[in-house]
């Protein structure tokens, strides 16, 4: 005669072995699915609190600010090889890719080796472009300067340039700002129009707040409800690093303008 008592013992054991075989295969088959998820919600910032400040749009991966009629992007190498026109022909409750800066160089002998293919197809979709140099305060900033200018020609209707500052290469606040200057002194007289700055809230607040209060900011803060620059006004913000961009391969930074689509054109370099 079996005992009863072992029999509902190996009847538990079972079931246990049951259930763990189905959360090992939900596990296999949902688990990545479940991660990308978790990581795009936690990376984008999401919360019910900025949710109704959010366009929480499934097309661009991440939730777009509201209140905000002028979206960009800015891109590099890193994206790979772009189809222009579709970034030009994605549009998502009116959302659209208006205009886009695109690196140029960095340093004084770097050059993006796919500026050249990214400027000129970024302006044959018709959209609004512009170019970016990446600062290094460690680096000659007459040279970094020269650098930018050998490489980049502005035509009507192109964005200021842009310095992207926002390394410190170990370089006193004195250096810093006066590496700065230099290149936007130079690169002013150059194109006839003052650079815009790029950069973030700390590193504004720690080098920069005191010498470029008449240059046109662009500020890098990620899944804010706004950018915490309350004591000065921008004109450009990049919101996040991890848009999904038609056209484009990999996470996109993409940008909103402070204003409507003509003041930004009235920011371009004239007919």
């Amino acid at each position: 005669m079996l005992n009863p008592l072992g029999k509902s013992k190996k009847a538990r054991l079972s079931r246990l072995y049951l259930a763990g075989g189905l959360l090992f295969l939900f596990t296999l088959i949902f688990g990545p699915a479940i991660y990308r998820f978790s990581v795009t919600f936690i990376r984008s910032g999401f919360s019910f609190s900025a949710a109704g400040q959010y366009h929480n749009l499934k097309n661009f991966g991440v939730p777009v600010p509201k209140g905000y009629n002028v979206h960009g992007i800015d891109v590099s190498h890193h994206q790979g090889r772009i189809s222009w026109d579709e970034v030009a022909l994605m549009n998502a409750n009116d959302i659209k890719i208006d205009f886009a800066f695109i690196k140029a160089t960095e340093g004084i002998t770097r050059q993006d080796r796919l500026f050249d293919r990214n400027w000129k197809k970024a302006k044959e979709a018709g959209i609004i472009r512009g170019a970016y140099h990446f600062f290094h305060p460690s680096r000659d900033a007459g040279k970094q300067a020269a650098n930018f200018i050998k490489m980049v020609k502005l035509s009507p209707g192109d964005l200021p340039p842009v310095l992207d500052i926002e390394v410190a290469n170990r370089k006193s606040k004195k250096e810093i700002v006066d590496g700065a200057l230099e290149w936007c002194r130079i690169v002013e007289a150059h194109y006839g129009m003052k650079p815009i700055i790029y950069t973030s809230p700390g590193y504004y607040d720690k080098y920069l707040a005191d010498d470029f209060k008449d240059y046109p900011l662009w500020i890098a803060h990620y899944h804010k409800a706004k950018p915490r620059m309350d004591h000065r006004r921008w004109q450009i913000w990049q919101h996040t690093d991890c848009a999904t961009i038609n056209g484009i391969k990999g996470g996109v930074d993409m940008n909103v303008f402070n204003g409507s689509i003509s003041k930004l054109r009235k920011m371009c370099v004239k007919e």
